[in-house]
């Protein structure tokens, strides 16, 4: 069994037109995903999931180095691909796994169903199923974005413009291309996520001086749950 390698990641927050110059210059220097529709993105929808503790969260927020969390993540709102993912995290150091499941299977999950997990043949749902059941891991939020991603094979690099983070109000319905979000950036403000395994190349560091910001902990689920707090705590003090 292979040693886990962990990947380098490095995220900048950057504006609407910061976006568009990354865009062009990326494109002239890597190729674009494979998985990508005619918009050259695709739409990526994530249910993310925490304990009872909400340790994902809080170690975030607490900045604890090595951490983890889990999230049932598709594609276009299509149940073609639903995929359970683990990522662990050191510091600025990343390592994903993931486990495919079908729709019924992920029905099973919503209804708190999670016997099939325990005698699955994939390890990463047996330990899934450990964390529903011993440590109540359950889902919290849900989180979409569209997804721009640039890849190398030269470095393994994979660079991602993430535009339009939103996240839903009420509902866990993934499937529910109608689902009510809300931003939880300003417009004008997206996620760039650099990644490599080993080494970067010179000409994509060279590109990447133009961010002009520097590097930050820019946790999706995190920005997308503080922002449905906020949002919540408005409303409380509006009846109040």
């Amino acid at each position: 069994m292979k040693k886990p390698r962990y990947r380098h990641e490095k995220k900048f927050l950057i504006s609407t037109g910061r976006a568009v110059i990354m865009k062009s210059k990326l494109g002239a220097i890597a190729s674009l995903d494979k998985n990508v529709d005619e918009t050259g993105s695709y739409f990526i929808r994530s249910l993310y999931f925490d304990d009872y503790f909400d340790r994902a969260y809080r170690e975030k927020e607490s900045g604890v180095v090595d951490r983890k969390k889990y999230r049932i993540r598709i594609y276009n709102c299509s149940d073609r691909i639903i995929n359970v993912e683990r990522k662990k995290k050191y510091d600025n150091y990343i390592f994903k796994e993931s486990a495919v499941i079908t729709r019924n299977e992920f029905e099973s999950i919503i209804e708190e169903k999670y016997d099939f997990l325990r005698t699955h043949q994939n390890k990463l749902l047996q330990e899934f199923y450990y964390e529903c059941t011993s440590n109540l891991l359950r889902p919290k939020i849900v989180v979409d974005y569209n997804r721009v991603p640039f890849v190398d094979d030269f470095g393994t690099v994979r660079i991602t413009l993430d535009l339009n983070l939103s996240a839903a109000i009420s509902s866990f319905d993934i499937f529910d291309k109608s689902l009510p979000t809300v931003p939880a950036l300003d417009v004008q403000t997206h996620i760039l996520e650099v990644k490599f395994t080993e080494f970067i190349p010179y000409i994509y560091t060279s590109v990447l001086t133009d961010v002009n910001s520097q590097s930050v902990a820019a946790s999706k689920y995190v920005l997308c749950r503080d922002f449905i707090e906020m949002q919540r705590d408005r409303l409380k003090e509006t009846f109040l």
